[in-house]
């Protein structure tokens, strides 16, 4: 399948499939740059057991578990494969794959 911008120029969308919780800071400049709610904050203990998402205003530390917080994705059909969030990810730890090796 072939994909144009608006100008005709061809494009391939690079959808976000997943971020290496290993390696991801938690920094939220993904999540800010995403228009799409595609990804979300979410906290860890330190087993590494996600403990679930944080809120802007949350100050919860879940009952003290709370290790680190890293980004999940959690809605990636809304993804449109712009790939914003790849471009300001200080520690490249997320993995885009193209829309033509993407099953429908």
């Amino acid at each position: 399948m072939a994909y144009l911008t608006r100008d005709g120029s061809a494009w391939t969308p690079e959808y976000l499939t997943a971020i290496d919780a290993s390696k991801c800071i938690g920094c939220g400049r993904c999540y800010k740059v995403c228009s799409r709610e595609v990804m979300h904050l979410h906290g860890v203990d330190d087993s590494g057991t996600v403990l679930g998402k944080v809120t802007e205003d949350d100050d919860d530390d879940f009952d003290g578990e709370l290790n680190r917080k890293i980004m999940i994705v959690d809605n990636s059909g809304a993804c449109v494969g712009c790939a914003a969030c790849a471009r300001v990810c200080p520690k490249d730890c997320q993995t885009h794959l193209a829309a033509d090796r993407i099953a429908a």
